[in-house]
């Protein structure tokens, strides 16, 4: 019997599967089509996202074959949110074809010992009280898959999910857009120009193509499923630009629509959702698969602590209850976005106007709106027992449990800095000294054994755990004097002397 099966091999399923296999949970990867696709769906990656594969290691290929933006855009408004001012070392949008995450991210998996199934579709999911049966139908014939427990990573048709029963309620199509990958030979200066007809983004590709994306009062409502013609783009684009910076050579063309949808569960059972499978939403602003790869992250250590025996089951719990959040804002938001970016009316464009002038005028809601949309600002709420002191004032005040733990500069410790110290998957430790109280920078320091006891409570094994001894070199909000903080393998703070002093 296998420990996981994941259904799907797109980006959300990759990263977990290499998040199971990197601790030697035994997984099964199963994909419906027969190869990757050549199209790229997605374009981006944003800062949070580009933090999590720092965290193990992984940044640098990414890094190096994106295009970096110092910016983000919000509902396609030409003024822009200034991802430069972030707290991160990746302040900006990566430019880098969803193809080529999948095939970073499949080189990842298959270093780790992992395998995928091309061509091999799940048929149904049938739950028991110690597992799950996925029944499969592949090149050979149709056979069937045991295993402890199954993770649907299966896009927004999910089998998984309809199998398990799980309802996905939301709102149907009524705007539709369109998208073409193509060349130009004379692209527009501004990344996006939109008016009274309609509005498209132009993100330039690594390989001199473009992708043009947005709406017009024509494209609106026409079927998502209806075929994109290279001659409709081209009068798209001229009907609102006045030119078509002449397109030629089209790669690829799609349409797209707002349909907003979320699970209303992320977990029944034996049974968990990721990604597409959880939320389906309108692609404004980018974020879909970025919020998919943050699922996995937040899964993948947990169902691996239950699945080796570390954790109860009721840890997945967790995952629900700190992503489903995250998905509902992610709805929200682009919801939200699809009224300022795809709507034409008289009034439309007057809160195009007001928002836009909002968001140049006043640095800080620019730059609320630039943590929300790169996930820098998410934060998970503690569980229910510690809710009391997670917001209390103690010996380090304020509680930093469930937020994200910034990449901090480290002296004296075996990395010069948080993230690399993450990269094996366990938990880490910190003593950091000299702070508000230099003694409590020590593993004997005040609060040290209360960090212990918690650390081996929250990972399960002493042996999950990193502990390390070390000098902040870098500051940031809410981490002056903090000592000892535990950080999760997710990178996102599990405990601090804070919960200790109530």
């Amino acid at each position: 019997m296998n420990d996981v099966v994941v259904v799907g091999a797109g980006p959300v399923g990759l990263l977990l599967a290499a998040e199971l296999r990197l601790v030697g949970v035994d997984v099964t990867v199963i994909e419906r089509a027969a190869a990757r696709s050549p199209h790229s769906k997605a374009l981006t990656l944003h800062p949070r996202s580009l933090e999590v594969l720092a965290m193990r290691g992984l940044a640098g290929p990414f890094v190096r074959e994106g295009v970096p933006m110092p910016t983000g855009h919000y509902g396609g408004l030409p003024v822009r949110l200034d991802f430069s001012v972030l707290d991160t070392r990746f302040p900006y949008t990566l430019v880098l074809p969803q193809l080529r995450t999948e095939r970073l991210l499949e080189e990842r998996l298959r270093e780790l010992g992992g395998e995928i199934r091309w061509q091999h579709r799940a048929l149904e999911v049938r739950q028991e009280a110690d597992g799950a049966e996925v029944d499969v139908a592949g090149p050979d014939g149709t056979y069937t898959l045991r295993a402890a427990w199954v993770v649907g990573c299966d896009g927004a048709g999910s089998t998984v999910r309809s199998s398990a029963g799980i309802d996905f309620p939301g709102t149907r199509a009524t705007t539709t857009g369109f998208l073409g990958d193509v060349v130009l030979d004379a692209p527009p200066s501004a990344p996006s120009v939109d008016n009274e007809h309609g509005g498209f983004l132009v993100v330039p590709l690594a390989d001199g193509h473009h992708r043009i994306a947005g709406t017009t009062g024509e494209s609106l409502a026409i079927p998502a499923d209806q075929p994109l013609t290279f001659e409709e783009l081209r009068g798209y684009v001229r009907q609102v630009a006045g030119t078509d910076f002449g397109m030629r050579a089209p790669r690829w063309l799609s349409r797209f629509g707002n349909a907003s949808r979320q699970a209303a569960r992320y977990r029944d059972g034996r049974v968990l959702l990721a990604g597409d499978a959880a939320h389906m939403h309108m692609p404004m602003g980018g974020q879909g698969l970025n919020v998919g790869l943050q699922d996995a992250f937040n899964l993948g250590w947990k169902l691996a602590a239950v699945c080796q025996g570390r954790a109860p089951e009721g840890l997945l719990d967790t995952y629900h209850a700190e992503r489903h959040p995250v998905g509902a804002a992610l709805l929200e938001s682009t919801q939200a976005q699809t009224v300022l970016g795809a709507t034409y009316t008289a009034d439309a464009r007057a809160l195009r106007s007001v928002f836009g002038r909002l968001l140049a005028a006043h640095p800080a809601v620019n730059r609320q709106f630039a943590g929300e949309l790169s996930a820098l600002d998410v934060a998970y709420r503690p569980a229910e027992g510690e809710a009391a002191g997670a917001g209390e004032q103690g010996g380090g005040g304020h509680s930093l449990a469930g937020t994200r733990a910034p990449d901090l500069g480290l002296d004296g410790a075996p990395e010069p800095s948080l993230y690399p110290l993450l990269a094996d998957g366990r938990f880490v430790l910190l003593h950091l000294g000299p702070g508000g109280d230099a003694a409590r920078g020590t593993a004997d320091g005040p609060g040290a054994a209360d960090a212990r006891a918690a650390a081996e409570a929250i990972a399960g094994s002493p042996d999950r755990i990193r502990t390390v001894t070390a000098r902040p070199t870098t500051t940031h909000d809410g981490w002056a004097g903090r000592s000892p903080v535990l950080v999760r393998p997710d990178g996102h703070v599990a405990w601090d002397a804070a919960l200790s002093s109530r």
